[in-house]
Formats: structure tokens, sequence, C-alpha cells
């Protein structure tokens, strides 16, 4: 029988039940360009405002797998499991660079796919390139001859991985179906499963600076992903995590490296920071098997923290991958710093009651820290440090951040615009927690 890709368009567009076969054809037809541009945006309409059931989504998931490599770990003969983290992205989230090593330490193998910055939130690849040398494009076999002798390798997508989200996402983008729980979830899952996960622990944000403008649609995602992620054989779970306000102190490139740097080697310790990291990385102990109870997770990975071995994994990565060997013992040698740097100031006086995180990663984005088009250079040592947080009794003048810029008057203008992001209250606050809860 002939494929007909209108013919799947218009059962999704008439909600009638695709089966997994259907699915999988008209992804093998991305690929190959048996499926046009339009068809693939009429298809994506169709599901956006019709969305799809658990097993269509587990199809979907299982075909963009497949519709490239999916690696293979088990000539490696890896002593421990398979297991990775995933956010939706936030403002100072760094905590891929920091938990990827600390369970490593713990026994574990973090095969870190990573993506660019979107919209106002940073991207880990893009973090990483600030650090002179380092790589985000190994071959399969470089990545995972690094990912088998350190236990952690952070580096870009391949082309050969999943290349059907590619062109779908492409579509998607330009077509206003972005925001569709179900597609969402398969382009997650799709690239996480190629990278051929035992274990995957998904960070849903929630907030004035996440991805999903709701709690309530942030909770339908973690759901989904958790479902159609146990339902495609990979153990999932999802932490809701806040982000009303920068996750660490600090926002940029170069500036989020040092931080991470400093956390590693045990300079400095943000506290929600802390608190995010952690639980992250408790649950890919527990989800992977290497730890039994979540204060066995928490104990394993306080040690790997205090002794030295998850910067020293984090250490061997950055070698690994062409950057320079000394990076932690010298930061400032390698990493860019900014010419101007200007203090933020307290506009009134009273307790920093809430703030717009969004418009905190616009600005970085707005200094060069981030590209409002795909081809935009990035200047690596411009963003935000000393952010001061929720609840802070402030007097007028008081420094409630840094502006890290080029020249003094984009420096000025984005002090402007981070003095404007935060609202002041004369009573006490009420601060979110960082960690809302999980879904298993």
């Amino acid at each position: 029988m002939a494929f007909l890709p209108q013919e799947i368009i218009r059962k999704k567009r008439d909600r009638i039940a695709l089966s997994r076969e259907e699915i999988t054809e008209f992804v093998r037809g991305i690929v190959d360009g048996r499926v046009s541009e339009g068809q693939i945006a009429a298809f994506a309409m169709a599901v956006y405002f019709n969305d799809m059931p658990t097993d269509e989504r587990v199809a979907l998931t299982l075909a963009m797998r497949d519709s490239g490599d999916v690696l293979d770990w088990s000539s490696l003969d890896l002593p421990g499991p398979v297991v990775d983290k995933h956010s939706t992205g936030g403002v100072g989230d760094l905590t891929s660079l920091l938990l990827g090593p600390m369970v490593a330490a713990c026994g574990g193998f973090v095969p870190m796919i990573s993506g660019r910055g979107l919209g106002h939130t940073g991207g880990t690849l893009d973090k990483l390139e600030a650090i002179p040398g380092y790589t985000i494009t190994p071959t399969t076999a470089q990545f995972q001859q690094l990912v088998r002798d350190c236990g952690i390798a952070i580096i870009g997508q391949t082309a050969s991985l999943a290349p059907a989200d590619k062109r779908i996402y492409a579509v998607r983008d330009v077509t206003a179906t972005v925001e569709s729980v179900g597609m969402i979830t398969a382009s997650i899952l799709s690239k996480k499963l190629s990278a051929g996960l035992q274990a995957l622990v998904m960070d849903i944000k929630v907030g004035s600076g996440a991805f999903m403008p709701t709690l309530e649609l942030s909770v339908e995602l973690a759901r989904s992903i958790v479902d159609v992620g146990n339902g495609a054989g990979l153990r999932t779970a999802a932490l809701l995590t806040d982000m009303n306000q920068a996750l660490a102190p600090c926002a940029g490139n170069a500036i989020e490296i040092r931080c991470a740097i400093d956390y590693l080697t045990g300079q400095q310790k943000p506290a929600r920071l802390h608190e995010v990291t952690m639980a992250l990385a408790g649950q890919m102990l527990l989800q992977a098997g290497l730890a039994s109870t979540p204060a066995d997770a928490r104990q394993q990975l306080e040690t790997v923290l205090a002794n030295g071995q998850a910067a020293e994994r984090f250490a061997r990565m950055v070698c690994g991958l062409g950057g320079p060997a000394d990076l932690l013992e010298f930061p400032d040698r390698h990493l860019p710093r900014a010419a101007v740097c200007a203090p933020v100031l307290a506009t009134q006086s009273g307790i920093l009651a809430t703030v717009n995180c969004r418009a905190l990663g616009m600005t970085v984005v707005n200094l060069g820290g981030g590209r409002t088009r795909q081809d935009d250079q990035i200047d690596y040592a411009v963003g935000l440090t000393g952010l001061a947080p929720l609840g802070t009794a402030v007097s007028p003048g008081d420094a409630i951040g840094y502006v890290h810029a080029r020249d003094e008057a984009s420096a000025q203008r984005a002090a402007h615009t981070v003095a404007a992001a935060y609202r002041y209250s004369v009573d006490a606050v009420s601060v979110p927690h960082a960690v809302y809860q999980l879904i298993e």
C-alpha cells in the first residue's frame, strides 16, 4: 500500500487514532524527504490542536529516536549505569556543569548532549565555549571514550542523532506550534533516548523565568515526560524547580563557568543552586540504582564534593575536550573578563519581593551574552554577578547586583533594566522553595 502522508495528517486532523506503524512511517518520510515541509507543518498544527494520547507520544518519540544513530555502550563494558539530566532552561541555571561531574564521581556515566541558549535562557554549550579550546563536536568514538575514561562528557547534538527532530523543530519554530506538550516531550526524549541512556531526570522550571508560562503547564509537561519516558523503556523522573529568580546569583557564560569552578572546588556554595543541584543529582543516583535512599545519595554527593573528586572529573572532561589542563587552578588566566563592571543600585528601602527573571536573562542577551539571531557572535565575558536573593532587606543605593559589560554605556543601560526588574515590599515576603515537587 502506498505511503500517503496526507492520510495520516487527515486522521490526526479528524481526531482518529494513529497506529505506531503510521507514526513510524511518517517520521521515516520526514528524514528521507517523502514528507514535505508543508506536510510537517500541517501535522504539527493538527497535533497542536488535537494533542496525542500517551501511546502516540511514545510511538513518535521512538520513531524520532530511531531516525538516526542510537549510541550503544555495551561494547565499552561500563562498570556503572548510563544516566543524564535535562532542564527546560532558566537564568543562572548551571546545574549541568556541577551534577555531571558529581554523579560521575559516584559511579555513574553521564553522556550529556546539551543545547545552546534559547530566548532568555542560557545554554550549557555557550557556557562551555567560553573555555578556550573546548570543543563541543568530538567524534562519536571520542565522545564515548571520554565518557568511559572520566564518566562525564558534555557536547552538542550531532547530525546523526535524532535527525527527524531537527527537521520537525525547524518547522514548528516558524509555524507557532512549539508549545505542544506532546511534541515537546517527543523532541526532548528522542534525543535523550538516542544517547543510549538507562535513566533520566528532568528539571522542569516554574516561574517568571521558565519556558512554560504556568505551574499547571509545567506539571503537565513533567507528567508527560515521565509517562512517555517510562513507556519508551527509559527510567524517568522529574523535579519541578523554581525559576522566579536566577538560580545562581549570576548569569552569563564565562561568569557561570567561574561560578561552577568555585562551587566544585568548595570556594562558594550558593544556597538555592546547591539545593537544586543536590536534588537533581540525588534523583540521578536513585533512578540509576547507585543509591538506595535520598539520604544515601546526599551523603555520596557531599563526599565527592568535599574530597575533590567531582572537581577532578570536571577538570578531566575539560582537558579531554581540548580545554586548558590548569583551568581549575588558574581560571582568571583562561576565562574572558568584561572591561566594565557597574553596580545595580536599589531604588528604595524595603525587602526584595519579586524579580522579573526573564528580564534578567534578556539583559544578558542584550549585553551580547546570547543570540537574537542564529549567526550572532557571543561575548562570553558579559553578564551579571552578585544578584541579591529575594527576601533581602535593602536601602536606597545598596548594590543588588553587578553588570559586566564591554563599555560604560551598555553597562549603565543594563544596570537600569536590572534595577527596574525588582519589586519591593515593606512587609516580610514568602520566597518560593527552590524545589517544588518530585514526579515519578
